[in-house]
């Protein structure tokens, strides 16, 4: 069997009803929209939904997808935590020297070199950021995310202005 030879089975596709034919058939005279009205007449515009903004004019204009639960980290290489030459690193003394915002969530990345033992407290590291913390003879410690387990709270106006 080939996928030319296949068939849909006898009578799963029937011919659809022409209405509006003259009476003597089945969708004769109103031909199945009652008796006058707005839905009797043929001047309602595809999309039309009663008067509501229509779906077509609700969506936003420019294509793609803006993940509401996205959950950004504040980025911290190994080279600029050898710079800082602090022996304890945390998101409050990386706000202090300014290189994250307050109450930001701080990622270790692996890029550079440390050669000294640090003890770092962040909320995420890289592989190689924390086989090259530990390599150095320091400890690694993850602080639990702010919003728990699961995804973070729905961000932006549309899910949060309600």
């Amino acid at each position: 069997m080939k996928p030319h030879d296949l068939r849909p089975p006898a009578g799963a596709h029937r011919p659809r009803r022409r209405v509006g034919r003259g009476i003597a058939g089945k969708g004769g005279k109103t031909a199945g929209r009652g008796t006058k009205g707005q839905g009797a007449r043929d001047t309602i515009p595809m999309g039309f939904e009663g008067g509501q903004l229509q779906l077509a004019q609700r969506i936003p204009k420019l294509r793609g997808f803006r993940n509401p639960f996205r959950v950004t980290y504040a980025a911290v290489n190994l080279d600029t935590l050898e710079a800082l030459g602090a022996s304890e690193v945390t998101p409050e003394v990386l706000h202090q020297a300014g290189l994250v915002r307050k109450g930001a969530l701080v990622k270790v990345l692996g890029r550079g070199e440390l050669r000294r033992s640090v003890q770092v407290k962040v909320h995420a590291l890289s592989a190689s950021a924390r086989a090259a913390v530990e390599a150095a003879g320091g400890s690694v410690e993850l602080i639990p995310l702010p919003f728990g387990h699961g995804r973070p709270p729905a961000r932006g106006n549309a899910l949060t202005n309600r």
